[in-house]
């Protein structure tokens, strides 16, 4: 028995009686817990959907398909980039870690950035949570959605940030992690009003290089904001220190890649039943 528990590798995790990691286990329970919250709320859409007050809206006139479809490959290819980092985790190879993590946090800073824009837009055109039924659950459902994706790409940072720590680390460390973290979110905000900008310019003028350069020059303070921070965050990456990271964080990594796909397969099903449907 004993020698067929030590062919067993969970990447240095104390594992249960069941043979699963104490860590995976539960990141395991609570995405059970999660999709039942899920499926309250999706469910609860899909029968006002049936059964519609008479304030629904026709939101074929009101949703972007094309944009939503966008955002929706956006996401599935940050799954893609997650699990590269934990097979890059799992053998040990920090730099391909880190790059990949960088990936995911850009691609889900870019759907949150749609979100943000298709919220607005909607608002614009009249959808709010007061507004109709539909307004009410379509907001809960898809707001709750990214909220769970904007969870996972602040713990996509703390990682992040994480392999940077050094063997002997100290204060000097602490310091240096803070100021990552700030430079990451000075810049994802810096990001989302160069994003917004862009889009809006785009919705106006067509979506051209000149509505690029339109939008930037309306938010050319966010645009400066958002290189420093880059630089910043370049400059702090750039490290010869040997790192207290490898292998034996690799059951983090994982632990974390269960909880984004997760969030991906979720939404998956939301594009399907709230937007796709509404088509049919």
């Amino acid at each position: 028995m004993s020698a067929h528990a030590g062919t067993i590798d969970h990447h240095h995790d104390h594992t249960t009686t069941t043979g699963i990691p104490n860590k995976k286990l539960f990141m395991w329970a609570f995405l059970a817990s999660d999709c039942m919250f899920f499926a309250a709320l999706i469910s609860t859409h899909v029968i006002y959907r049936l059964h519609p007050t008479p304030d629904s809206p026709d939101v074929t006139k009101i949703f972007s398909i094309e944009l939503t479809s966008f955002s929706t490959f956006i996401l599935l290819m940050s799954s893609l980039l997650m699990a590269l980092a934990v097979g890059a985790s799992q053998k040990g190879k920090v730099e391909a870690t880190r790059k990949m993590i960088l990936g995911t946090i850009f691609f889900g800073l870019i759907f949150l950035g749609c979100q943000v824009y298709e919220f607005t837009h909607f608002v614009h055109l009249g959808l709010t949570l007061s507004s109709s039924m539909f307004g009410a659950t379509f907001y809960t459902l898809t707001g709750t959605h990214g909220v769970h994706v904007a969870i996972g790409v602040v713990w996509l940072v703390l990682t992040y940030i994480r392999t940077f720590k050094p063997a002997n680390a100290g204060k000097a460390w602490v310091v240096r992690a803070v100021v990552q973290f700030a430079a990451f979110a000075v810049a994802t905000v810096a990001m989302m009003v160069v994003m917004l900008a862009v889009t809006h310019a785009g919705a106006e003028n067509g979506y051209d290089l000149s509505a690029l350069v339109h939008g930037i020059e309306h938010s050319a303070a966010a645009s400066i904001v958002l290189v420093v921070s880059c630089a910043v965050l370049v400059g702090l990456s750039r490290s010869s220190w040997a790192v207290d990271f490898g292998e034996a964080n690799a059951i983090d990594v994982e632990g974390m890649g269960l909880y984004w796909h997760f969030v991906d397969i979720v939404w998956i099903i939301i594009f399907t039943v709230v937007y796709l449907l509404e088509y049919l």
